[in-house]
């Protein structure tokens, strides 16, 4: 009882110790080198440093949860082919209906075709495979990753007979970045998530069970087909919802889940969730800080975050992680 009670203090403190952390990198990032028209800049950084807190959200809590339910730490909801469906609808779109008819349906309607595409795309996956496959899972992951290639291929061939026009309006709506995201969809989409983490919350020590596997959480009383219909269902919205609003991010929730898990030294998700969550604040907002005002580069701490991710995940290959 001693033993686990110092333990609880341990994740505990290095929980509040990253919240400091990140709360003094919103507020360098919101307050250094103001200069000009301060009200203006200050409206602008809030609403980077909320899209960023969002992305750090949906990133976290969707990866850590999907790696919850397959019991594989390597495995992310991009390697199920959300983010080559984002890339693919994208490419119809302009390819399709033209540059000039996109704004005839909003920015709104736009954004919520698109996670409606993405979250439908879940769905039939998800709970049509898993019902007829009797929750074969890796089967379902197999099923998903050769989807992603194939509509990365079909983007590929419209890509290539785009005009120079549409292919550079495409390169820029499929590269992420933060500064692009209207403030109602940011509204909007926190008000989505913030819906979506209560209700993860109060399941937080459920999925401490799922972690023990299948048979082990249904002896225990879980009903396990639809605990994870639904967590991988609100993990789909969570992954459309932020693809929809900054582009692919494809290894960032693979990073921040993996050093939660060094950091907490803990299994319990009432640590690991948000250790994931204040990972990804700081990285992103501190990142971008660092980025901007000690490198002096111009540039986003995207293309940062995927290079290590990717190194990251190559590593955890060569490494042979437990599955």
């Amino acid at each position: 009882m001693l033993v686990s009670s110092k333990h609880y203090l341990s994740s505990q403190k290095r929980v509040w110790l990253l919240l400091s952390i990140a709360l003094l990198c919103i507020i360098f990032f919101m307050t250094f080198n103001l200069k000009g028209n301060i009200k203006y800049i200050l409206i602008h950084r809030m609403w980077i440093v909320l899209t960023m807190i969002l992305v750090a959200f949906s990133a976290a809590t969707s990866t850590l949860l999907f790696q919850t339910v397959t019991h594989n730490r390597i495995l992310t909801p991009s390697i199920m082919g959300f983010e080559s469906l984002f890339v693919l609808i994208q490419t119809i779109v302009i390819f399709f209906i033209d540059v000039q008819g996109i704004p005839y349906i909003g920015i709104m309607g736009k954004f919520i075709v698109e996670s409606l595409l993405l979250i439908l795309f879940s769905l039939l996956l998800y709970k049509g495979l898993l019902t007829k496959l009797k929750q074969n899972l890796h089967l379902v992951l197999l099923i998903g990753i050769i989807l992603g290639t194939l509509f990365r291929s079909f983007a590929n061939l419209l890509q290539r007979l785009m005009t120079p026009t549409e292919f550079a309006v495409l390169q820029s709506r499929i590269f992420a970045t933060f500064t692009r995201a209207d403030p109602i969809l940011i509204i909007f989409s926190f008000i989505i998530a913030i819906c979506i983490g209560l209700f993860l919350w109060r399941m937080r020590f459920q999925f401490d069970v799922l972690a023990l596997g299948r048979d082990n959480a249904i002896n225990l009383g879980v009903n396990y087909h639809q605990s994870v219909t639904i967590i991988l269902l609100l993990v789909s919205i969570l992954v459309a919802i932020s693809t929809a609003l900054v582009g692919p991010f494809t290894f960032f929730g693979l990073l921040i889940a993996n050093l939660a898990y060094s950091i907490s030294r803990s299994s319990q998700h009432r640590f690991l969730l948000p250790t994931a969550f204040l990972l990804g604040v700081i990285f992103l907002v501190g990142g971008q800080m660092f980025l901007e005002h000690v490198l002096n580069m111009v540039g986003a701490i995207t293309v940062v975050i995927e290079f290590i991710g990717g190194c990251l995940f190559i590593f955890l290959l060569l490494k042979k992680v437990p599955m």
